[in-house]
Parts: structure tokens; sequence; C-alpha cells
């Protein structure tokens, strides 16, 4: 996987951003920072990437995003409700208007009964909404992954053009 792979996307979602004066942030389990290093592999993206938590383990998404225990033991960390409080927990954590978070299975192990290799989760929004979406992905580890950041930057960019206005950042 190239990170170039992922120029143009990155590209407009930073004019989608830059365009409204919001920042991102990146919640990643499955991806490890992918996200992050597409949307930082560009100049001038400290203008509107604040920051990315790689919470692989559970225990880094309850401690760095806020993500209850609870809710992994209930559903799995591979699961809508843990996506959407993930990427809520960057929302809370993070002075940006903008997040996005993926939690997944790339395999090549790890694949538990309903929740097959290619199994990610996607969530995404602002602090008035926010979105998830189950993917299943072909191929092995570098391909989910890199679809997973494709897929990724695609929602982020409709919802950097489409959202409504966000409240401000938290400071």
């Amino acid at each position: 996987m190239d990170l170039s792979d992922f120029e143009g996307a990155v590209l407009a979602l930073a004019g989608g951003l830059r365009a409204r004066g919001w920042r991102m942030a990146a919640a990643e389990s499955c991806t490890g920072g992918l996200i992050a290093a597409a949307c930082t592999a560009v100049a001038g993206s400290s203008d509107w990437f604040e920051r990315g938590f790689v919470t692989y383990s559970n225990a880094a998404k309850t401690e760095l995003l806020g993500v209850l225990p609870q809710l992994i033991d209930a559903h799995g960390a591979v699961s809508e409700e843990v996506a959407l409080a993930m990427a809520g927990g960057a929302l809370t954590h993070a002075p940006v208007q903008l997040a996005v978070a993926v939690t997944g299975i790339a395999g090549p192990g790890g694949a538990v009964p309903g929740k097959p290799v290619g199994t990610v989760w996607l969530a995404w929004g602002t602090a008035t909404g926010l979105r998830a979406e189950r993917l299943q992905l072909p191929g092995d580890r570098s391909a989910v992954r890199a679809a997973t950041v494709q897929a990724a930057l695609q929602r982020l960019l409709h919802a950097a053009l489409a959202a409504p206005e966000a409240p401000p950042a938290r400071r």
C-alpha cells in the first residue's frame, strides 16, 4: 500500500474541511494509523488534521476514547456500537468538528462467527450526528486496510461537504 494512492481523496477532503474552517480526528483500530498517515502525507495537513488515536487494544479504546468496557463486552470490539462510541470519543477528546472511527478484522486471523475476515465497522460524523456502516471487504490484510482507508476518506469528504454546520470545536 502506497500512501500516494490516497492523495486525490485526501486533497479533496482537505479542500472541504478548509472551506468550512473545520478540523478532523481519526480513531483507528484495524488500520493502525493509516488514515492519519494518509492525511498527514500531504503538505499543509496541519491546517485541518488535528490528531489520530490508534486504539488497537480494547484498553486503549477505553482509556483514550472513553469507550465503555461493558459496550465492548456486550457487542465485541468489531461492532456498530463500538465504532460509534469511538467516533464520539474522538469528537469529545479532540478540538474538532469531524471525526472518523474504524474497527475491524483485517486478517488473516481474528475471525469469529458472524464476523469473518474483512468485516469492518466505520463510523463518522459531527457532534450533531454520527453514522455507521458495516463493510465486508475482500482480499488480504493489506487490501482490507487500504479499502478501509479509502472508504473512510470518502465518508469524511461527503460529511465535510454535506453535513449541516457543526458546533464549534471543544477547546
